[in-house]
């Protein structure tokens, strides 16, 4: 991981055959997750994050695949060398030669990566890089439709079209992944390898990217509390944000703040939109997902450390508050899914 105060700086080559999908998508999720995310939790940002740009033929606008604007930031000729250059995917003739077709852009690429750049392609995108002779004898993937191109004009190339992140080398400098909506996939080992573990999760809630099958409560964070001048519930949440695993942690916080039962149930309601329960089971539950993300714990344990001793009233709790199981999420937020296929 980088130094965190210090953003990384990552640069979108943009062509007229390129997809808007792949390009904005890359461009959103790395410039804005991190705010995003201190937005909606009231944390402070972990990390700077991305320093992004899209670099075009010139810095002229022109119009890409399917006729969306693209407004770049610099040339080709003018770009700076940039910690990691994303090649996103371009519509091409899959009959057709394309080599050479590309040579301005193939030009950046090949500068690039002579001057230490990590390079990363997107679906499509692996063709230029290809065509730059930088995958010759290396591991690779890229879109399941491009391996007959591959075989008759790029045979050099070992590819691995069954995979979804291929990494060329040991120290990653060139990565590339499959379909189009790979991006996304990309994006998240990105600020995994540059940010850390902590911001590619946080990303992939922010913008709920993988899979989808079980709604949105997976992807769900607690919500920054609300600003309220209750002292006595202030100190009540101040007091349980670090004790949330002891028992009885309601009556504690109660018997803490003075105040009668129905006094602090109807004051905690109204200053945290949460009821005690409510507010507890949820600071306990957060908690047991960084358990979940960063730690090989089993889940009993995990349970255990955050105030629930019976292990089936806590997977069914974790169930109802996250959407899914304790192991799922585990298998989806874990370093190691972050960073699948590589």
């Amino acid at each position: 991981m980088n130094d965190p105060t210090v953003p990384i700086r990552a640069a979108i080559l943009a062509l007229p055959e390129s997809t808007a999908a792949a390009l904005y998508g890359l461009y959103d999720v790395l410039s804005s997750y991190g705010e995003i995310w201190s937005s909606i939790t009231g944390e402070a940002r972990g990390h700077a994050g991305f320093r992004v740009t899209i670099v075009g033929p010139t810095s002229e606008p022109f119009r890409c695949f399917g006729d969306i604007p693209v407004s770049p930031h610099a040339s080709f000729e003018a770009c700076d060398t940039a910690d990691v250059l994303l090649i996103p995917d371009v519509m091409m003739d899959l009959a057709a030669d394309p080599r050479g077709r590309w040579p301005e852009a193939c030009a950046l690429i090949a500068r690039c990566h002579d001057a230490g750049t990590t390079i990363c392609t997107v679906c499509t995108g692996s063709v230029l890089l290809a065509d730059t002779g930088l995958l010759d004898g290396r591991d690779a993937t890229t879109y399941w439709g491009c391996t007959r191109m591959f075989g008759a004009h790029f045979p050099a190339v070992k590819l691995k079209a069954e995979r979804m992140l291929v990494a060329a080398d040991p120290d990653h400098r060139i990565v590339t992944a499959g379909g189009s909506s790979a991006w996304q996939d990309m994006a998240l080992y990105l600020i995994s390898r540059f940010c850390g573990q902590t911001e590619a999760v946080k990303a992939a809630k922010v913008f709920l990217l993988g899979d989808h099958s079980e709604g949105q409560l997976p992807y769900a964070a607690m919500i920054k509390p609300r600003q309220h001048g209750d002292a006595a519930i202030a100190a009540s949440q101040e007091w349980i944000a670090s004790h949330y695993e002891s028992a009885n942690p309601v009556a504690r916080m109660m018997e803490r703040s003075g105040l009668s039962e129905r006094t602090f149930k109807r004051r905690f309601r109204a200053a945290t939109g949460f009821t005690p329960v409510e507010y507890v089971q949820t600071l306990r539950i957060e908690e047991a997902k960084q358990y979940l993300e960063t730690t090989d714990l089993n889940i009993d344990e995990i349970g255990e450390k955050v105030g629930y001793s019976d292990p089936a009233f806590f997977r069914r709790l974790f169930k109802r508050q996250s959407g899914t199981s304790p192991a799922a999420y585990r298998q989806r937020y874990a370093a190691s899914a972050i960073t699948a296929g590589i």
